[in-house]
């Protein structure tokens, strides 16, 4: 009885020992992930030739912008590369800059009373006033102001022109930029009282490119304008900040008679 109780205790132990011991691993296959698509690459896009290219508008002058090759209103109504009056002249301004420059008697000069009596040789002042546009229409003796006796016409130049001494408010520079000419010339007794002006001899002519008179037409002649550099003491309308400055100015001075080859 005692042998057979032992057996049948250890067959159900062995038994118990041998289940809880693990097998060997045989993991489950995975399925394979699909094959991903290779990546895209467009093709560059190359603008066609024969299109116009893109259409890029000029930028807008911004708020306040001051252009220093715009004429001012003095100069609207001309051709003139000066203007001789200027209704916006700033009188003040020139006042106050005349008075916060140390050196700006070192930088102005100007013979303000200038005539033919200093400047033209065997001409007078009175002579020289009198060769204007009237003088020289008004010598024809016939009906027309143009026709031979005009052109013989009494004394004067072989080329009509018309003479200014003056006082030039604004100008253009030789490099195109519009400039305020110094011309103080104070409405009422103060602080800069004096006068500060700058004369300059204009002499234009009154028909330019036409036949020089006394002269026979077989000489082909032609009235031409000569000019001449002035320097003279400016101020930079579009820059409040800066003084006085000395710039250059291309005026008329002559007009002479040219007789060709």
């Amino acid at each position: 009885m005692v042998f057979k109780l032992v057996t049948a205790f250890v067959v159900p132990l062995a038994t118990i020992v041998l289940a809880a011991t693990p097998g060997p691993y045989h993991p489950q296959p995975t399925p394979y992930a699909p094959h991903a698509p290779p990546p895209h690459h467009p093709e560059p896009v190359y603008p066609d030739p024969h299109h116009a290219p893109p259409h890029h508008p000029a930028p807008h002058a911004p708020q306040g912008y001051c252009d220093p090759k715009a004429p001012p209103k003095c100069a609207h109504q001309s051709d003139l590369p000066f203007c001789l009056e200027d209704p916006e002249y700033p009188d003040y301004e020139i006042a106050n800059k005349i008075s916060q420059d140390p050196i700006f008697l070192k930088k102005y000069s100007d013979v303000p009373d200038q005539s033919a009596d200093d400047l033209v040789e065997h001409i007078t002042k009175y002579q020289e006033d009198a060769f204007d546009y009237a003088y020289y229409t008004g010598a024809s003796k016939g009906p027309s102001p143009f026709d031979l006796s005009h052109w013989a016409g009494p004394e004067g130049y072989l080329c009509p022109s018309q003479v200014d001494y003056a006082k030039i408010k604004r100008a253009v520079n030789v490099e195109g930029y519009w400039r305020i000419i110094l011309q103080h010339v104070p409405k009422e007794y103060g602080y800069g009282h004096y006068n500060y002006t700058q004369t300059t001899r204009l002499e234009t002519c009154l028909t330019p490119d036409s036949a020089c008179r006394l002269l026979a037409p077989c000489y082909n002649s032609k009235c031409t304008q000569k000019y001449v550099y002035h320097r003279m003491v400016s101020v930079d309308p579009c820059d409040p900040y800066r003084g006085f400055f000395i710039d250059t100015y291309k005026l008329p001075s002559a007009c002479s008679c040219h007789v060709p080859q």
